[in-house]
């Protein structure tokens, strides 16, 4: 016969399964006493268990920002010295760090400007790689005007060797054009194929790209967002005078 034990050392006393009274049901009870009994059937948590959990969500919502270490302070100036950790935290620009309508327009010239020497320092602005927040997976770069594009420079026979190639996606469908055709027919579409190859592939380049603004002349239609001129700390930029 099956017995139920307290434990299992051998002095405990143990009870047959078949002495144990089971509640039974009366016919009489209604079904909704069955479905949604009085007494609950678990026991809830005991007050004392309940008030300690409440003071430790209470403590969490006042806790201290972790303090600069003892043995790094030298590292930091002394106003800083008392102040949260901000070194050993990494920091992830939220959405409101990168902002469309809050980010800086640039504006500048291509007269006379190297064509790979001004690309490679407009995507760094595209990108956001001159700004202290720059993150690689976040789009965090400014806007950037190109006027005057079909007056760009590009050096040596780059002219009539350089090709750019394009297909219509039908079999034979490959068009080939010099720098100097290309120029005469769709003077920014040489600035947005340099840039756009010094930018990420995938979304996040696709998106950058749309910061770029290539016009032919000096007119563009961007005055409201009051560009500045783009800097140009790059000596070489400009066309050697001959």
């Amino acid at each position: 016969m099956a017995v139920l034990c307290a434990s299992s050392t051998p002095s405990s006393t143990c009870t047959p399964i078949s002495t144990i009274s089971t509640p039974r049901i009366s016919s009489s009870s209604s079904s909704s006493s069955l479905l949604f009994p009085a007494r609950p059937l678990f026991p809830t948590k005991k007050p004392y268990l309940l008030q300690a959990c409440c003071e430790k969500v209470e403590k969490d919502k006042h806790r201290f920002v972790s303090k600069v270490p003892l043995d790094q302070r030298w590292m930091f100036e002394e106003c800083e010295v008392d102040g949260p950790d901000i070194w050993n935290n990494t920091w992830y620009p939220k959405a409101k760090d990168h902002i469309n309508t809050d980010k800086q327009w640039y504006v500048v010239d291509a007269t006379d400007k190297v064509l790979g020497r001004l690309a490679s320092t407009i995507a760094i602005y595209i990108r956001g790689k001159n700004l202290a927040t720059f993150t690689p997976s976040v789009d965090m770069g400014s806007f950037v005007i190109v006027t005057n594009a079909e007056k760009v420079y590009v050096s040596g026979n780059k002219r009539t060797q350089k090709l750019y190639r394009r297909h219509s996606g039908r079999p034979g469908g490959m068009t080939v054009e010099t720098f100097d055709q290309l120029q005469n027919r769709i003077p920014e579409r040489i600035i947005e194929h340099a840039v756009r190859g010094m930018l990420p592939k995938g979304r996040l380049g696709r998106q950058l790209f749309n910061h770029l603004k290539v016009y032919k002349g000096p007119e563009h239609p961007h005055e409201a967002q009051k560009p500045i001129d783009l800097p140009l700390t790059d000596k070489r930029i400009q066309k050697e005078l001959d």
